[in-house]
């Protein structure tokens, strides 16, 4: 296959990001870990800028701009994280941002995207309308787009989590990470394989969205149909980037009930300490599932890929 980034590719993304974006720590629970039978490392991207794994990407790309690239700004369409990453990244860089985001999008989100100086235009909540306003809105402006997964200097991005965490803990025999468009299970299959050849990279995505289980299934891709999940960050469908991706270098997905996510978001919040989205929390769920039993490994990264919860909407 042809990947759509290297490794070379995310080790010069970590070191153009590096004055920018956090080094996320790891965390342990060995609650947890009594609950799951093995050794679980959680890799806490919450604690990343604007609480997300997303700050990676898009202050890759953002920084990547050249000055002419960067005079009208840059644009994108979000449900939330994406979008607080793009707009904190254009304010890093002095520049304007202009950011698409459903009407139904989480408040917390779209509040946090306004205060970071982005323009917010509301569409409806569809792909298509997402996809349509953003070319209308580029037309007007001008706007050097930022896909918020499908692209390589937004992959490149995610993938400096890989790089870290198999710093912070070498030993690891599998990592498990959401997917949703499928950026950051890419960038850390693509950094950690590259690295660790015999390590395991794993999926994890609601049963409501099941996109990524569906197509690693056939065999070609399935797009995402009237998704409905409390994972609010994982309604999108692959891109054509990382599909590929998924079906060549992800070992397995692993889908999980909504109660699963909640199950396993309210152990991170109550005996880990971690606050987490449910979107983060669907990958401690695949591994406490009966479906991961299949795998041997005991010494598991998780990757928690966010933290900007809307308090006044708790799932219990």
């Amino acid at each position: 296959m042809t990947l759509p980034v290297q490794l070379d590719d995310i080790r010069e993304a970590a070191k153009r990001i590096a004055d920018w974006a956090h080094v996320t720590p790891v965390h342990t629970c060995a609650t947890i870990d009594r609950r799951a039978g093995r050794s679980l490392f959680f890799k806490c991207e919450q604690f990343q800028k604007v609480g997300a794994f997303k700050f990676r990407g898009a202050c890759n790309a953002v920084r990547k701009l050249t000055p002419e690239q960067s005079i009208r700004g840059v644009a994108t369409h979000s449900s939330g994280n994406h979008a607080q990453a793009l707009a904190l990244a254009a304010r890093m860089r002095g520049i304007v941002a202009h950011v698409v985001m459903p009407r139904t999008s989480n408040a917390v989100k779209r509040r946090a995207v306004e205060e970071y100086g982005a323009r917010v235009i509301l569409c409806e909540p569809t792909l298509a309308a997402r996809e349509t306003t953003l070319e209308d809105l580029r037309k007007e402006t001008g706007a050097y787009v930022v896909p918020p997964y499908d692209h390589p200097d937004v992959i490149a991005g995610q993938g400096t989590a890989a790089l870290e965490f198999l710093e912070q803990v070498p030993r690891l025999e599998a990592i498990v990470a959401p997917v949703g468009g499928g950026g950051l299970i890419s960038g850390l299959a693509i950094a950690a394989k590259a690295i660790s050849p015999r390590i395991k990279i794993i999926a994890a995505e609601p049963a409501g969205a099941d996109d990524a289980f569906r197509s690693k299934t056939q065999g070609t891709f399935v797009p995402q149909t009237g998704p409905k999940t409390i994972a609010d960050g994982l309604l999108t469908s692959m891109g054509t980037l990382t599909w590929p991706v998924v079906r060549d270098l992800v070992d397995a997905v692993i889908t999980v009930s909504d109660e699963e996510i909640r199950s396993a978001m309210r152990q991170l919040w109550e005996r880990a300490k971690l606050l987490v989205e449910p979107s983060s929390a669907t990958a401690l769920a695949a591994v406490l599932s009966e479906k991961f039993e299949a795998f041997g490994d005991h010494h598991i990264g998780i990757v928690l890929s966010g933290g900007n919860v809307d308090l006044d909407l708790l799932p219990w």
